[in-house]
């Protein structure tokens, strides 16, 4: 069975570490090796930026954690291409640049200016609620363990 190739936005990947629910359930198919997940710098660099803020209280030693392990069970991308689709937040951007770098099928975003795009040179823009919903039951389950479920201090 063909595993799906999806990139995460940032805000599926807060949620994912700190919250259960449909982003923690992803991630663990991405852990699991179940779907495969597709990063690029920038993302994972928000992402750090995002774990540091007052709000979230992640150290930086606990933010850098969270990071090694999505890169260690994520491709890295480093696109190539620039695109200007997301006028409204151009952040936005470096999903969707990801997505195409490393021929993503699909993308999971709680991002309102993403998912109004819905469709992106054929690549799916989906909640993850959505997402999980067309998974097949029939994957294998989670094969690895990991430590991205960080606690807040």
């Amino acid at each position: 069975m063909k595993r799906d190739r999806v990139v995460l936005d940032t805000n599926v990947l807060i949620s994912a570490v700190l919250f259960n629910g449909p982003p923690r359930a992803i991630l663990e198919l991405v852990i699991g090796v179940s779907v495969y997940c597709s990063l690029s710098l920038a993302i994972l660099d928000e992402l750090r930026d995002v774990l540091e803020r007052p709000k979230f209280r992640f150290s930086p030693e606990q933010a850098f954690q969270v990071i090694e392990e999505l890169h260690g069970v994520c491709d890295i991308a480093n696109p190539a291409i620039r695109v200007n689709v997301v006028t409204a937040d151009p952040k936005d951007n470096m999903i969707l640049e990801c997505a195409l770098e490393s021929k993503a099928d699909i993308i999971v975003s709680g991002d309102q200016h993403l998912l109004a795009v819905a469709e992106f040179k054929g690549i799916q823009i989906v909640s993850p609620s959505d997402y999980l919903k067309t998974i097949n039951e029939n994957m294998t389950a989670p094969t690895r363990t990991s430590t991205v479920r960080l606690r807040l201090p």
